[in-house]
């Protein structure tokens, strides 16, 4: 038995069986399908749907115009026993005195419906003072 030697024949493709990826300098193709599509468009709007959104829960900007509202209120002074059911019954007698109240607190930003004698207050233009 006598050694002979051999050789192994390193298989070399072809230029024509070269894949796209095996070329040098060669680039893969992106493939985007019909959903990849929606969610790129989802992603692309979703900035703008938030931006309305947040738009129109602030209602837009506040025009400010150089001129003054002149709203002038007849003020009323409380005297002693006074409570803010006694006044609204004065000013209003033919309105319910809940809604009266409530629009002297509102106008002057009454916490509660303590009075102290000497307070002034304005009164809601809807009410004449009688006296």
């Amino acid at each position: 038995m006598t050694a002979q030697p051999s050789t192994i024949a390193q298989h070399q493709p072809s230029a024509q069986h070269v894949t796209a990826a095996e070329q040098p300098g060669a680039r893969t193709r992106l493939r985007l399908t019909r959903r990849g599509r929606a969610v790129l468009a989802t992603l692309g709007a979703l900035p703008l749907v938030a931006g309305a959104f947040v738009f129109g829960l602030n209602g837009g900007g506040a025009v400010a115009s150089g001129e003054s509202a002149d709203v002038e209120f007849q003020y009323v002074t409380v005297r002693a026993g006074e409570s803010l059911w006694s006044l609204a019954e004065e000013l209003a007698p033919d309105s319910d005195p809940r809604d009266v109240v409530y629009d002297i607190q509102s106008l002057n930003q009454l916490a509660n419906a303590g009075l102290e004698p000497g307070q002034r207050l304005a009164i809601p233009a809807q009410y004449d003072l009688a006296d």
